[in-house]
């Protein structure tokens, strides 16, 4: 048997309608680790609120978390982090935006914000994890990993014109949702911890399964020699991927049953 590596998003993608594992996908995952296969999540979220998921499943998995900020290996190593140049954090802190818009930072240990925002944390529900709410001119900018916007499509446009037009390449500017503006370090994306994570594990990209459904996954999805994107997925993302294959609906299980099929479980 040949080993695969299987790197999936979380949300909108491996999780249900109700942004947890279902019974029918961590039976699968479950059965291909036992076949040899390499398991990696690639997420937006904090490595900490992936933890509950990988520990559901019982078995090693990788996990890219922030966006490519991070790699972690099924042991809790860091294998490779990025952060944002504490003088462009400290300048994303500090950008105009309206009363609206939710800042957040992701830090290597922890999630903050910049004020209250409760609805943000039912997508949490199952893994408990949760921001701290700080004043963001207390904020020196060391060690961030994320800055995140949270707000109006329309508003986040206008942030995302000032962030491009004054920092260029120095920066990754993408979506995880269309009113989740999240930004990185110029390079850090999925894709370029996945290739990281490829090369510790010495599989080829062609051997790689990659399944997303949203804009940031949009260069995971590129490297890997089988990309896959769900029926669900923000309209230009198979635009961006035109080789990726269209395959079901996130709350219908369709990454397990694709796999179900591909290896013929």
């Amino acid at each position: 048997m040949t080993p695969h590596l299987i790197v999936s998003d979380l949300d909108g993608t491996l999780l249900d309608a109700n942004h947890d594992l279902h019974p029918e996908t961590v039976e699968t995952l479950r059965l291909l680790a036992e076949r040899g296969h390499q398991l990696a999540f690639a997420s937006g979220r904090h490595f900490l609120d992936m933890l509950a998921f990988r520990e559901r499943l019982g078995v090693p998995i990788h996990v890219i978390s922030t966006n490519g900020a991070y790699l972690h290996g099924p042991d809790g190593e860091l294998l490779a982090s990025r952060h944002l140049e504490a003088e462009l954090a400290r300048e994303l802190i500090a950008l105009e935006r309206h009363d609206s818009v939710r800042l957040n930072l992701y830090l290597e240990d922890e999630w903050l914000i910049d004020a209250p925002a409760p609805r943000l944390l039912a997508y949490h529900a199952h893994t408990g994890f949760g921001y701290r709410v700080v004043e963001p001119a207390s904020l020196d900018g060391e060690g961030v990993g994320k800055v995140l916007y949270i707000g109006d499509p329309e508003r986040l446009t206008g942030l995302e014109a000032a962030v491009r037009g004054r920092h260029g390449e120095r920066l990754h500017v993408t979506y995880s949702t269309v009113n989740s503006l999240e930004i990185m370090a110029g390079g850090v994306n999925k894709g370029t911890a996945l290739e990281a994570l490829l090369a510790v594990l010495e599989i080829d990209s062609e051997r790689c399964l990659a399944f997303g459904d949203n804009l940031n996954d949009t260069e995971m999805l590129s490297l890997a020699g089988e990309a896959h994107v769900m029926a669900n997925a923000h309209p230009e993302l198979a635009e961006r991927v035109p080789v990726a294959r269209r395959i079901g609906h996130h709350a219908e299980t369709a990454v397990a049953r694709h796999l179900q099929e591909r290896f013929s479980l």
